[in-house]
């Protein structure tokens, strides 16, 4: 298994490789020639510079290293190439197990009109829209006139939190059209927009899905996301607090039926937002693992990782609708090299006096050891910890204590942020929204 991708979700998948008796290679950048990830894995391959376009995105030289070194199978992670396509078929055109879903469903599903209006096939509720990329200031203006304000540009191949810009006042569309599709154009390629109602006080609630090919489907609970910062995630729990169970089963069911109208097959997750009249509406899909999959993996005593392989491999479900139920309460935050303080701008440096937090409930998922040099070129994740306990109140609490034995000097993290989040009444009750984190500026250690 060649493993396509860095940091701590390359050692997460590394690890159940080795739990599998699957010898894993792990392909690194000349960044990570000394990552933990490579140290761990059985070999290890170079397969360019620093810059992900050179290297981790780079399909060529992935491909050429599955070649090298005898790998029957590729699992991409999350982020860099892990919903591109063409790298998924390119994987089959050679032999090569793509660990995920077809090709097919990730272009689906990376293009969010064709998403929406799948969905909106499958019976799930889509917010109202624009039909199908906007193409000019004069069709924005229409388009916003019928939606109305507030609304968000999209990116239609955008994802993870980027290519989009909330839109206010009609006199600010024209701009924030122009530079969503220049966004849109170097990140993706792809300049095409579209609009869509914006829901400002909303929740974001998401549904793991594991499918089969054999069409069997089924949901593993959900997942409350809404703490974010610029529409990145920073905190998510499970199961989602101060939602109903009738909207909680709800959701489920809707996730389910989604999957299935499409055929889709591996591990999946669908994100909504919940207005405030508990309303949900489909946001769009992700057709691979998430970096909050450790929440639902301790709720469920799943390895999301392992049924990936197995799925990929031809195997299926042993388990059907009701046979996995989640129990629990599950609460994960994203330890980041930024400051929280300072508009969340990153930081590198190195990692010095490293102490991970450990005890009753306790999981840290990260690739972090004394002397690590976290670079500029990737993403800022440097750790995942995961607070687990039988109800919401005893999983906070061990967060609290995981948070307050953290240590990592030589970078600066977002560590308190966490804590201040945590003592926020808001936050503690349980019934908070989108705009949270914003809410929560410059926060003291």
């Amino acid at each position: 298994m060649l493993v396509g991708n860095r940091g701590e979700i390359a050692v997460r998948i590394v690890r159940t490789c080795r739990d599998l008796g699957i010898e894993s290679v792990v392909a690194h950048s000349t960044a990570d020639r000394g990552s933990l990830a490579v140290e761990l894995a059985d070999r290890a391959v170079h397969i360019g510079p620093a810059p992900a376009r050179r290297s981790y995105t780079n399909i060529p030289a992935l491909l050429y290293a599955c070649a090298k070194t005898g790998a029957d199978a590729v699992h991409p992670g999350c982020g860099f190439l892990s919903e591109d396509p063409l790298f998924a078929a390119a994987c089959g055109e050679v032999g090569i197990t793509f660990v995920g879903p077809s090709p097919k469903h990730i272009a689906l599903m990376g293009n969010k009109v064709d998403a929406r209006a799948a969905m909106r096939a499958g019976g799930v509720p889509v917010l109202p829209a624009s039909d199908g990329p906007v193409d000019g200031a004069y069709e924005a203006r229409q388009a916003a006139g019928d939606i109305g304000y507030p609304l968000i540009v999209k990116a239609v191949a955008g994802g993870g939190g980027r290519g989009m810009r909330v839109v206010h006042r009609p006199e600010d569309l024209v701009p924030a059209y122009e530079d969503t599709r220049a966004t849109a154009r170097t990140l993706f390629q792809d300049d095409r927009v579209y609009l869509e109602r914006y829901v400002p006080r909303g929740r974001h609630i998401e549904v793991q899905v594991l499918a089969d090919s054999f069409g069997n489907v089924i949901d593993l609970g959900e997942r409350d996301c809404t703490v974010q910062r610029r529409h990145q995630k920073l905190v998510e729990e499970s199961p989602a607090p101060s939602l109903g169970d009738d909207l909680r089963r709800r959701l489920r069911r809707v996730a389910v039926a989604g999957a299935e109208s499409i055929g889709y097959v591996s591990a999946g997750t669908f994100e909504f937002i919940v207005t405030d009249d508990g309303e949900p509406y489909f946001i769009e899909m992700n057709t691979r693992l998430q970096v909050e999959h450790p929440i639902t993996e301790e709720r469920t005593g799943l390895d999301l990782v392992e049924w990936m392989i197995r799925i990929a491999r031809g195997e299926a479900l042993p388990f059907g609708p009701g046979d996995v139920e989640p129990s629990g309460h599950a609460v994960e935050v994203r330890i980041n090299a930024e400051d929280a303080g300072r508009d969340w701008a990153g930081s590198t440096g190195r990692v010095r006096g490293l102490r991970l937090p450990a005890g009753p409930g306790i999981r840290v998922d990260s690739h972090l050891y004394d002397g690590y040099e976290v670079p500029p070129f990737y993403d800022s994740l440097l750790a995942k910890i995961i607070a687990t306990g039988p109800t919401r109140e005893v999983a906070l609490r061990r967060m609290d204590r995981a948070l307050r034995e953290f240590r990592c000097d030589g970078v600066v993290t977002n560590a308190a942020f966490h804590r201040t989040l945590l003592r926020d009444p808001g936050f503690a009750s349980g019934d908070y929204r989108l705009g949270i984190a914003e809410s929560l500026c410059s926060p003291q250690p």
